[in-house]
């Protein structure tokens, strides 16, 4: 924002340079670049035509600056300038300043535009009066090469020529401040302030005296005016020449003129003139040495001695091979077509010793005038690509790239394309990535349908020097299609191994899976098998396989691309060394296949050994958490303790224990249970779901709770105490309460044996059956056949509402009991 501000802040300050202006209704002014005129009075800004977009000059003079002078002479200089314009503005002529609008004048101002200007010579060679603070850059240590000089000043003689033999017209102000510099650097005459018109080419005229007591503007600059014209009484073109003569002269001396007269007395100014009869050698040290006699010539006291302006445009000085050839340029208009071509051909040779401005500013604009012949263009490109060689991007983009652009979409003649496609490098080292990507890529793609072999040739050379530049879908889309076309339609040998060769240079800028899905595929699609294109193919192959950005997988070349290979290395006409490189390629492909499927395998294999080593440990721990004095407790076998002497059990009670074991053992198992329903009671499915918490802890190996039955562990005892009479007898006088089952309970390490010996079975009785099982919930003894109702009433306890289910046949373990003992 604050750039546009500035410039907005700009535009407007320059409008109220011109208020009421009618200029500012055609122009739109940007900035002020230079100052010109009688001294350095006018203003020059750069103005741009609102209706034809064109850039052009528009010179103000602020009345303002006059207020210095009495009324008098500020009208006296008003009158002045006026005439100066209407005069400049009715003439035409290449060394003439072309007006583009006349003079408007306003209350505060006078306007005129012109052709776009760069600066006044004056403000080239220093003088700076009226200039914007600080000056523009342009500006800054700006040097006149001597070929630049040279032309100017041959220019203003052909100008001045034109005004004494045509117009007969006696400019009588030659000096720095009326001379103008386009942007091209051609040097104009302007300044027709003190101009006289003569009757005819020898005629002289006494009027027109210079009154040097007058303010500056209101006569010519004293130290360029003739000594005649103010010694004297007459007036001729002689006067021009001398004028002419001095401004030659302060060009070479840093804008010093010889006389230096300004501000001097009349006395003062006649003894400079006087030192004009005997001018020493040494006062032209400074000037070209073919030059210095005609100067010498033109800065004579006696005006008929001085060469006219035709004599001097004949100089040897202007023989010069680059004058020459800027004016060939300037004139190339009024020659036909065969005769520019002579002349394009020989300009590189000519243009490789110019000064890079001369040629920017001075060949460029005449070579631009053709590009609207296509039939010229192939002689004018070459021209115009040599002079961008030697300058910068931007001075490329700003000065020749515009006029290029529509170039680009000719197809015809043919040696437009090709001169581009020669010089494509510099091409995209000059442009910008935009400009690429819209005008010279579509170039490409049409130089690729082209019937031309060449160009097919030269296009597919150059692809790859760019293609870090050219965009992913671009490069899918658009380049790789038109390859592939051309290579498989080609009917040159040379184009279709071109193709393939390029192909192999863009791989590294394309990605993996591009590879696969577009260039892989094409291979087997190209319909020719020469020697060449195999060995375009076998290029493409093996920068694939080697190429860690692409990675071609085993699996791809496995399955196609050796397949692909083996047939081509059998086909006709393959050399012994193209032979062994394809079967090169293949054993490599093959080594690369074997090497990584194998360690794969070794891998997988691996992978597997450690997983079963690491079900082993598991085992291994299950076994060592689980045994008791080296033997491994089955989980069935404990499910089934008290259950293999007895019979009384159901087979759906058997079943039920069985298949809990089952689910344990088999995690899988417990799914395949849930997805086939089955009746359960609440019971039994709490069961259920302690076994499994049971199992995940096995599983893990954290601490397990022994599983056992409140009735088997009672059984167990109560067999263990029959086997001794004292164990009898003391278990008779224990109480049993609801602590008697402790926490940490384990299995015994041998299984228990339900067989006793005859002599303690008829020593037995119920009664004493009875004494063994202390009473449960009360200090009272019950009877065995109370047992089964007493333990009903047991208060809850986690282990016996887990094996609730396991409790019920008491009544049938007291019957075997019973028949056991007799």
């Amino acid at each position: 924002m604050d750039v546009f501000n500035r410039i907005k802040t700009t535009v407007s300050s320059f409008s109220t340079v011109l208020p009421g202006n009618p200029v500012t209704r055609e122009y739109e002014i940007t900035e002020h670049i230079a100052s010109a005129g009688p001294g350095l009075l006018w203003k020059v800004y750069r103005g741009i035509k609102k209706s034809t977009k064109e850039e052009g000059s528009v010179f103000i003079l602020e009345k303002k600056l006059l207020d210095k002078y009495s009324r008098q002479d500020k009208e006296l200089i008003l009158g002045i300038l006026k005439k100066g314009i209407a005069h400049l503005t009715r003439l035409r002529h290449p060394s003439i300043l072309t007006v583009q609008h006349s003079l408007e004048e306003s209350r505060e101002s006078l306007a005129f535009a012109t052709e776009a200007v760069f600066a006044s010579l004056a403000n080239i060679l220093g003088y700076q009066e009226n200039m914007p603070v600080p000056p523009p850059k342009a500006l800054k240590d700006f040097e006149l090469f001597d070929l630049e000089i040279k032309y100017g000043i041959l220019q203003i003689t052909e100008g001045l020529a034109f005004l004494h033999n045509d117009v007969k017209m006696m400019h009588g102000n030659i000096n720095p401040e009326s001379v103008l510099i386009n942007l091209n650097g051609a040097w104009k005459i302007a300044g027709f302030d003190f101009c006289m018109q003569f009757a005819n080419s020898s005629e002289f005229r006494s009027d027109g005296d210079i009154n040097i007591d007058l303010p500056p503007p209101c006569h010519p600059h004293l130290d360029y005016v003739a000594p005649e014209r103010i010694l004297g009484s007459s007036h001729s073109f002689a006067g021009d020449m001398f004028s002419l003569g001095v401004l030659f002269y302060a060009v070479h001396n840093n804008g010093k003129s010889l006389m230096m007269n300004s501000g001097s007395s009349m006395s003062t100014m006649k003894h400079n003139f006087n030192q004009l009869k005997a001018l020493s050698p040494s006062t032209f040290t400074n000037l070209p040495a073919e030059s210095r006699d005609h100067v010498k010539m033109l800065l004579n006291y006696t005006a008929e001695l001085r060469p006219d302006a035709f004599q001097t445009s004949k100089l040897s000085m202007f023989e010069d091979v680059g004058v020459k050839t800027l004016q060939y340029l300037d004139s190339l208009f009024q020659w036909d077509n065969l005769q520019k071509s002579q002349f394009y051909k020989g300009l590189p040779q000519i243009i490789q010793k110019m000064p890079k401005r001369v040629n920017l500013h001075r060949v460029i604009p005449c070579l631009v005038k053709e590009y609207p012949t296509p039939e010229m263009v192939p002689f004018v490109l070459p021209n115009v690509l040599l002079i961008a060689e030697d300058v910068s991007k931007e001075e490329f983009q700003t000065y020749i790239l515009q006029d290029l652009i529509p170039l680009f979409r000719l197809q015809e003649p043919v040696q437009i394309t090709l001169i581009f496609m020669q010089k494509m490098e510099l091409l995209l080292s000059k442009c910008s990535k935009p400009v690429i990507t819209n005008h010279v890529l579509p170039m490409i793609y049409k130089a690729l349908e082209s019937d031309a072999q060449q160009i097919q040739e030269l296009c597919l050379s150059i692809i790859p020097k760019f293609a870090n530049l050219i965009e992913y879908s671009a490069m899918k889309n658009a380049l790789l299609p038109r390859i592939k076309k051309l290579c498989n339609g080609t009917s040159y040998l040379s184009v279709r191994v071109n193709c393939l060769v390029c192909l192999g240079k863009l791989l590294e800028h394309l990605d993996k899976w591009l590879v696969l899905d577009e260039i892989l595929p094409f291979l087997s699609q190209i319909p020719s098998k020469e020697p060449a294109v195999l060995m375009g193919m076998l290029g493409i192959l093996k920068i694939t396989m080697s190429h860690k950005k692409l990675g071609i997988t085993k699996e791809i070349m496995a399955s196609k691309i050796i397949p692909f290979l083996m047939p081509l290395s059998i086909e006709n006409g393959l050399t012994l060394n193209q032979f062994n490189s394809i079967m090169a390629v293949i054993k490599e492909m093959v080594a690369f296949v074997e090497s990584e499927h194998k360690t794969k395998l070794e891998q997988l294999n691996s992978i597997r050994q450690e997983h079963s080593s690491t079900l082993d440990m598991v085992q291994a721990n299950q076994n060592l958490d689980f045994s008791i004095g080296g033997n491994k407790p089955n989980i069935d076998d404990m499910f089934n303790i008290g259950l293999t002497t007895n019979d009384s059990y159901s087979k759906n009670d058997v079943k039920s224990v069985q298949k809990s074991s089952n689910v344990l053992s088999n995690p899988t198992q417990n799914d395949k249970m849930f997805e086939k329903p089955f009746s359960m009671s609440f019971e039994e499915k709490k069961q259920m779901t302690w076994n499994q918490e049971q199992h995940r802890k096995w599983n893990s190996g954290g601490d397990l709770v022994p599983f056992r039955d409140a009735t088997t562990s009672l059984i167990d005892s109560n067999l263990k105490c029959l086997t001794t009479s004292k164990a009898l007898d003391s278990l008779s006088s224990l109480p049993l309460s609801t602590s008697y089952i402790p926490n940490n309970w384990a299995p015994p390490q041998q299984p228990m044996s339900l067989v006793t010996s005859p002599s303690q079975q008829h020593q037995s009785s119920s009664n004493s059956l009875d004494n063994l099982l202390p009473s449960i919930g009360s200090k009272s003894n019950l009877t065995l056949s109370q047992m089964s109702q007493g333990i009903r009433e047991l208060p809850s306890s986690p282990v016996l509402s887990t094996f609730n289910n396991f409790i019920k046949p008491v009544n049938s373990a007291k019957n075997e009991l019973e028949d056991l003992l007799g």
